[in-house]
Order: structure tokens, then C-alpha cells, then sequence
């Protein structure tokens, strides 16, 4: 069954904080890596633990993209208000995002690997979406999952043109590191950060990070064995601060809803 969020309008990442141009924030990051000498780096993820980079341009990468309203899918720059990654599904058609992104009647298209105001592999259009009842319901904060089916387009479907990693569910709290890449509302291309996580709560994890501000909110936590085994999101709709992001713990509710949207679409 389809289930939405029922809210107005697609949804910020709560975090305030004033608005920057692109080019501080890469100078932020840079200064941020270069005082994090330090920082022991990670066994299973690239670069040091909890710096905050601009990801480049990787097959890898192109698996995640920004999330805009349909009306601006021609005019991208500047416009994109959060962040979605393609997972495997049996139709190669899936993204996953945090359910506070979506919402009821809205048009939304997806641009995979966007940078720069440009959408390499191509704008796709969101053509339905799952969240849980839980979250329809009261935007339960354990229940800040989502995914979205996409439009092929040219007859070829998302998950062919870019990729996927693998939905997991289950992964212990902590068991390894993973990196966190999303888009800040504020720049025009993603960062990147590898961490290990913690348990915040049974049913919350989080993970310290610089720089993810609003607009990261469906950022993927990918493992070194590409498995996605978080989304920012959840507690605090993914955190009251930049530097602390969280993610609702993968478990029964989210596999069910993963059940649903590869079996309706």
C-alpha cells in the first residue's frame, strides 16, 4: 500500500545556521582535514575518521543525489533541499531517503550525482512513494525511512544508469565504520565523512561528523561492503547541530517497508 507523510511541503533538515556560499563551505572542510592530523583513519572506510570533505565525482557516488521540486527540475542550482541514494531493488527503480523529506502530492524529481547546478546521469521523476504507518500516523522519529520509486527514463531504469547499493538491515550499532554522503542545502556538491557509529538509543543511532547542515537530511550510511545500513534522519529529524547527525536503527519495521515498495511497484 502507498503510504505518505501527509505533510504540506517536501521538508528541510531542521538545522539552522546561517547561509554560506559554496566556496566557504569547501574552505571550512579543507581547514577542518587539515587540523584533523590526529584522527586516527578508518580499517574499512577512505580517510581519516570524522573529517567532512567534498566527495568527488566516483561511480560510487553517483549512487547518491539530490532531491528537487518537479517545477525546478530545469533550473537545479540552488535548489535542492535533500538528499536520496539508489538501492537495489528487484526493478532497479528504488531510492532511499528519510520520510521527513517527502510529502503527500508532491512533485519531486531525483538527480543522482549532481554537481554544480548539473545532473550528469539525468533527472528522474519520483513517481510514488512508502513510508510506515508509524510515520504517517504522528512522524514517529524510529519511523524517519523512506523510499521512492522512480521513472525509467529512455527506457533504461535508475539503478542500471548509476547503480546501487544494497538496503541492510539487522547491522549491529558500531560494527563498522561508514561513510555519510549527502548534499548541504547551501552547496552544490556532496560531502563526504567516514565514522564509526554509536548507539544513541535501542532504536537510534548517530554519528560524529563536521558539516552536514540542512539539506543532508537522506544521506546514506554506506559500509565498506556498500551495504546502507542508515539514513540521516530520525532523532531531531537528524540532529539539532551539524556536527552530531542520526539515523533510526534498521530493523523488523524497515525491512517491512522495504517488503512493500519492491513488491507494489
Amino acid at each position: 500500500m502507498k503510504r505518505t507523510t501527509g505533510n504540506r511541503r517536501p521538508a528541510r533538515h531542521i538545522r539552522r545556521g546561517p547561509r554560506k556560499a559554496y566556496s566557504a563551505l569547501v574552505v571550512g572542510l579543507v581547514l577542518v582535514a587539515a587540523t584533523s592530523a590526529s584522527v586516527a583513519t578508518a580499517d574499512d572506510g577512505p580517510g581519516p575518521l570524522g573529517v567532512t570533505s567534498v566527495a568527488t565525482a566516483t561511480a560510487q557516488n553517483a549512487r547518491v543525489g539530490a532531491l528537487f521540486s518537479a517545477d525546478k527540475a530545469s533550473a537545479l542550482a540552488g535548489n535542492h533541499f535533500c538528499t536520496a541514494s539508489v538501492v537495489h531493488s528487484p526493478r532497479h527503480d528504488l531510492v532511499l531517503t528519510a520520510a521527513h523529506c517527502l510529502t503527500e502530492g508532491a512533485d519531486l524529481v531525483f538527480a543522482p550525482g549532481y554537481r554544480d547546478g548539473a545532473a550528469p546521469y539525468g533527472v528522474w521523476k519520483v513517481v510514488r512513494h512508502y513510508v510506515s504507518r508509524n510515520w504517517s500516523g504522528s512522524q514517529d522519529e524510529d519511523s524517519d525511512v523512506a523510499f521512492a520509486v522512480i521513472a525509467p527514463q529512455g527506457g533504461q531504469n535508475v539503478e542500471d544508469a548509476v547503480g546501487a547499493n544494497q538496503f541492510a538491515t539487522g547491522t549491529a550499532t558500531g560494527a563498522k565504520a561508514v561513510t555519510v554522503t549527502g548534499y548541504p542545502r547551501d552547496a552544490e556538491a556532496p560531502v563526504a565523512c567516514t565514522n564509526m557509529p554509536s548507539a544513541h538509543s535501542g532504536t537510534q543511532q548517530r554519528i560524529d561528523c563536521p558539516a552536514f547542515t540542512g539539506g543532508t537530511s537522506g544521506s546514506p550510511w554506506v559500509d565498506r561492503d556498500r551495504h546502507v545500513i542508515g539514513v540521516l534522519g530520525g532523532h531531531e529529524q537528524g540532529g539539532s547541530t551539524p556536527d552530531t547527525s542520526y539515523s533510526v536503527v534498521f530493523g523488523a519495521e524497515a525491512a517491512a517497508l522495504y517488503g512493500n515498495a519492491t513488491a507494489e511497484n
